[in-house]
């Protein structure tokens, strides 16, 4: 009995303050301007510089992503470039000298080329073939040379080069005639992980010899497969397969005599694992419900390594120096941008690297997602990450969005998104599904969506905006539907296809006429071509019968809502015209169409002032079409609701 009062008291405590904190949050609410949210620093990458003192990193603090310096124990960030055009991303520090590598292209035309950066500033293109695209693929593990792939001498396929870091002279080491896909070299940069797509689920394994210029495929049935790391005498193998299940799982192969051996599984896709320079730890990447896991495994004793505990935030990422002593980490949430941190696994020394989010914003302000879940129209069960403002409450109905992520095959994931979190504080419940076909949730669930896109895809998302429809907070009246490239098309199909279901829509670079986006996908997209097609039908077949069917374009005159469409000039995926056309369209029915476009952008809006313009036009357009006569939500009037809920 004693110990019932004093749960129940327990109970009664915490309910308390979690009902105190609400009030508080309610009453002291902010709604953030789109300058204040853009004010958050993003930081990427992280490599340690050969004595470990300093950290490389790629940073958009100057409105555009450049290359900074930063103390490992904290400290200021030293700008290392300043572009004011082209972003640039840091690859790495040289492992013995203090030379850098980048990569930028040009205004996100995705036509990348690697720079180095030498210890006098100077700058020199390494990869300068023109419309040739470059992409790094790790030191050599004596750190004399590395590897990069390049479509100089045929634009489909990348050959895989090497380069000497004395003379920065280049040798082409394999010429890649086949459309194979690049995974892993071993540490004597004899052996190729290659693998070769198959479907957009499926994929085979080879390992290629370079002395005997031999190919052995390691998986036999059709699944998929990907080479993660050579062990570091290079006689084995790890992978990554999904033969026999639903997700993928670790396996080792022994080179000499073929026997395979499951080293780790768990009840999600392990996304990916490698070695630390001397193979003294392992790192796995589990998805984990649509977040990252991360899994340290000390190899010669096989346990797990403690890593920091950040309460509330995750670690969503590491990195090791090549000594394997110190860890770089990100650590954020669906509520709080990542920061950088770094770690000494040997004395637990830690220290904080940055604190991204803009002072101007308090913390608390900011929405924690929900993972939820639902039932579709055929009772398959739909995942998905759920965003309710604090303002909202069953006395104050607030508007909502259904988000669709890219893809087709992408996952909406417990991210931090600026855009997100500003449509949130200013009044917009988000809900960001999962749909059919997502990845991160088995292969069966993966594959649902196979030649049935903006069909069975379309109505999980229509069921999406009914599950919003019954829940207290949210305005049944006032749902629309928002996604970027293939979540742009489902916009589009829905407006189309679906033309009473969403109140309006916002269209991010998205897909309108599947025709003219598979004819003229980019030339390095060869490789899995012919998986696209699998996947979305080949136009020039008879697929092009259903490709035009479910392509918005040839609809526009079925559109009845609202719609603002968002677009980059410099697009090598979807283009430009698809936008010009689908505005075109629709305006012809008298719909209110709004159109952005932005001449320095490609596949995504990466500066800041085009951030800022494209997120405040967005909220302009939904607090104009969807919001409407919906009144901003004042704190006090939530207090009081709460008040009384406890009273009674």
């Amino acid at each position: 009995m004693k110990k019932l009062l004093i749960f129940c008291a327990l109970v009664v405590f915490f309910s308390c303050k979690k009902e105190k904190g609400t009030k508080e949050v309610a009453l002291n609410l902010k709604q953030y301007t789109i300058e204040q949210f853009m004010d958050n620093e993003a930081v990427g990458g992280g490599s340690f510089s050969p004595d470990k003192s300093k950290l490389l990193v790629s940073s958009n603090k100057s409105g555009i992503y450049n290359m900074y310096t930063v103390p490992t124990t904290g400290g200021e960030f030293v700008p290392i470039t300043q572009s004011d055009s082209s972003s640039v991303f840091g690859i790495s520090y040289f492992p013995e000298d203090e030379r850098m590598l980048y990569r930028a292209d040009n205004n996100g035309d995705e036509i990348y080329h690697i720079y180095l950066r030498d210890i006098d500033g100077s700058i020199k293109d390494l990869t300068p073939d023109e419309g040739a695209r470059a992409t790094f693929y790790g030191w050599a593990h004596d750190g004399k040379s590395f590897g990069y792939g390049s479509n100089k001498r045929d634009k489909r396929f990348m050959d895989i080069y090497e380069m000497n870091v004395e003379d920065m002279s280049s040798t082409l080491i394999y010429k890649n005639d086949e459309g194979y896909n690049m995974n892993t070299i071993s540490s004597d940069k004899n052996l190729f992980a290659l693998s070769k797509t198959i479907n957009t689920n499926d994929s085979d394994l080879f390992i290629y010899n370079r002395n005997n210029k031999s190919l052995t495929k390691v998986n036999e049935n059709q699944s998929s497969n990907s080479g993660q790391d050579f062990s570091l005498d290079g006689k084995s193998l790890y992978y990554t397969t999904d033969k026999g299940s639903e997700f993928s799982y670790v396996m080792k192969y022994d080179i000499v005599t073929g026997k395979k051996e499951k080293i780790l599984e768990k009840p999600w896709d392990i996304m990916g694992m490698y070695f630390t320079h001397n193979e003294k730890y392992m790192v796995a990447y589990i998805n984990e419900d649509g977040k990252n896991a991360i899994e340290i495994t000390d190899v010669a004793s096989g346990n797990i390594i403690d890593l920091p505990d950040f309460n509330n935030g995750n670690i969503t990422s590491v990195g090791f120096s090549r000594d394997e002593n110190m860890m770089r980490m990100y650590v954020g949430g669906s509520n709080s941008p990542a920061n950088l941190f770094t770690y000494n696994i040997k004395t637990k020394a830690q220290h904080k690297l940055t604190d991204v989010l803009n002072d101007e914003i308090a913390p608390e302000h900011l929405v924690k997602a929900k993972v939820i879940r639902y039932k579709s129209f055929d009772g398959v069960e739909i995942p998905a990450i759920y965003y309710l403002p604090h303002q909202a409450s069953t006395e104050h109905k607030v508007p909502a969005l259904v988000l669709v992520h890219g893809g087709p095959g992408g996952q909406s994931r417990q991210n931090f998104s600026s855009l997100t979190q500003y449509l949130v504080n200013h009044g917009y419940a988000v809900l960001a599904v999962n749909n059919r076909g997502s990845s991160g949730y088995g292969k069966t669930f993966f594959q649902m969506d196979d030649l049935n896109h903006g069909e069975k895809d379309l109505q999980d998302c229509v069921e999406g905006k009914n599950w919003l429809k019954i829940q207290p907070e949210i305005d049944a009246n006032k749902i629309g539907i928002m996604g970027g490239s293939y979540g742009g098309y489902m916009t589009m199909a829905a407006l189309t296809y679906k033309p009473e279901e969403f109140a309006v829509g916002v269209n991010i670079f998205g897909v309108t006429n599947w025709l003219r986006t598979l004819k003229s996908i980019p030339p390095w997209w060869e490789s899995f071509k012919d998986a696209l097609y699998k996947e979305l039908g080949n136009p020039h077949t008879k697929d092009s019968v259903r490709l035009r069917r479910i392509s918005p374009l040839f609809h526009t005159d079925k559109v009845t809502k609202p719609l603002i469409v968002l677009q980059g000039a410099k697009d090598p995926r979807v283009l430009q015209v698809e936008s010009d056309e689908i505005v075109e369209g629709v305006k012809k029915n008298g719909v209110p169409v709004e159109y952005v476009l932005f001449e320095d952008e490609g596949h995504d809006f990466v500066k800041k002032k085009n951030q800022i313009e494209a997120y405040s036009s967005i909220l302009k357009f939904l607090d104009t079409y969807l919001k409407k006569e919906n009144q901003p939500i004042d704190g006090e009037s939530q207090v009081k609701e709460i008040e009384a809920k406890n009273a009674e």
